[in-house]
């Protein structure tokens, strides 16, 4: 199962590099022997756009294959600059973006100048102008993050809301709309069950959709994922999240015509004059979930904002840190700390009890002379 998972996602790599020049091929397969292929995946998408670019921005005429390495070498820190301008300005990418974005591209120009070799042991690059840009300053500490983050999660009674809203309640939304509920109709428990997922386990988008029929134990409940780092690992989900698995898995094979060759636990409405049906795919399931936000007036929530939602839920009720970064998957306790800012009405709520307490007792009480 996790083979073939990342052996789709090879193809995929081998696929996004037939489409760049040689020695980005040849940097890739270098860095599959220590980076995830998901990881990789990404790196290739970050160059396609790259190298796009530099085709738009007249930097070199002909194919993207074909750009040379003296292109990369004639850049100027200007030049970058106003590549990353473009990422912010017109494709809207936020400062993280952009900052993993410039760290694909600053590995590659590394291992251009001080890896690569000619025959003539030259490097590839002489002058790596990638090396004199700077990322982008980002100040903000865990607890102004969670601030912001707050207003785009759910809480409380949102979390049943929502998944109410996903399962049924979407249709007052759209009843005016016959092709809408059509789909709704159609796909309604397999929304339902991946929201459910999703808010009763937190797990990641990759590992939602990179789930399998069998990595599903309903008797320990829960699921085996391939996390950051190719790393395996059972994870936790809830009961109701169970419950919705099990609607959806009745339902399934008969809703999307599936073969019994078909493992993929997320699939796609049967399309096309073969009526195939797929997994999921990443994209799919943001848009379906941007979807139910928009319609439920949270328009702001997304895949990666259900996931907070689990772990702020799971802090302020459990208040354990250990297990909850075991949960998420995080390499680092300090991500997972950001969530001890998200829980703080307890808080709030301890110090306002303080305030009761002490309207209770008489103001200054003397004090008893000590003998």
């Amino acid at each position: 199962m996790a083979d073939e998972r990342n052996r789709r996602l090879y193809d995929r790599i081998d696929e996004k590099t037939a489409e760049l020049p040689w020695y980005v091929r040849e940097y890739v397969d270098k860095k599959m022997r220590t980076m995830s292929p998901r990881s990789l995946l990404n790196y290739c998408h970050d160059y396609l756009i790259f190298f796009d670019w530099l085709l738009a921005e007249g930097f070199f005429t002909g194919k993207r294959t074909e750009i040379p390495l003296d292109c990369l070498e004639s850049l100027t820190p200007q030049s970058v600059e106003n590549f990353l301008s473009y990422l912010q300005f017109r494709l809207h990418n936020d400062k993280f973006t952009i900052n993993r974005k410039l760290s694909a591209l600053k590995s590659l120009f590394n291992y251009l100048q001080n890896v690569a070799e000619t025959p003539d042991l030259k490097p590839y690059l002489l002058r790596n102008v990638m090396a004199k840009i700077a990322f982008n300053k980002i100040k903000e500490d865990q607890e102004t993050i969670a601030q912001k983050m707050a207003g785009k999660i759910l809480w409380n009674d949102e979390y049943e809301q929502f998944r109410c809203f996903v399962a049924r309640d979407y249709r007052d939304v759209v009843k005016d709309n016959r092709k809408l509920l059509h789909f709704h109709s159609q796909n309604a428990e397999r929304d339902t069950a991946i929201v459910s997922l999703i808010l009763g386990s937190g797990l990641r988008l990759s590992e939602v959709v990179g789930l399998d029929v069998s990595d599903v134990d309903f008797k320990k409940r829960m699921v085996r994922v391939i996390r950051k780092g190719n790393k395996e690992q059972y994870v936790f989900f809830s009961e109701q999240a169970s419950l919705d698995l099990e609607d959806y898995l009745n339902v399934r094979a008969k809703k999307y015509h599936l073969p019994s060759s078909n493992k993929a636990l997320f699939v796609s409405a049967p399309m096309g004059p073969k009526d195939t049906t797929r997994r999921l795919s990443p994209r799919a399931v943001e848009n379906l979930v941007k979807k139910y936000a928009t319609a439920f007036g949270k328009p702001s929530l997304s895949v990666h904002k259900l996931r907070h939602s689990f772990a702020t839920r799971y802090q302020a009720e459990n208040n354990d840190i250990p297990k909850l970064r075991r949960q998420l998957g995080h390499s680092s306790v300090q991500t997972t700390m950001i969530y001890t800012h998200l829980s703080n009405d307890e808080l709030k709520k301890a110090v306002d009890h303080m305030d009761d307490h002490f309207d209770n007792q008489e103001p200054f009480p003397e004090e008893k002379q000590s003998d």
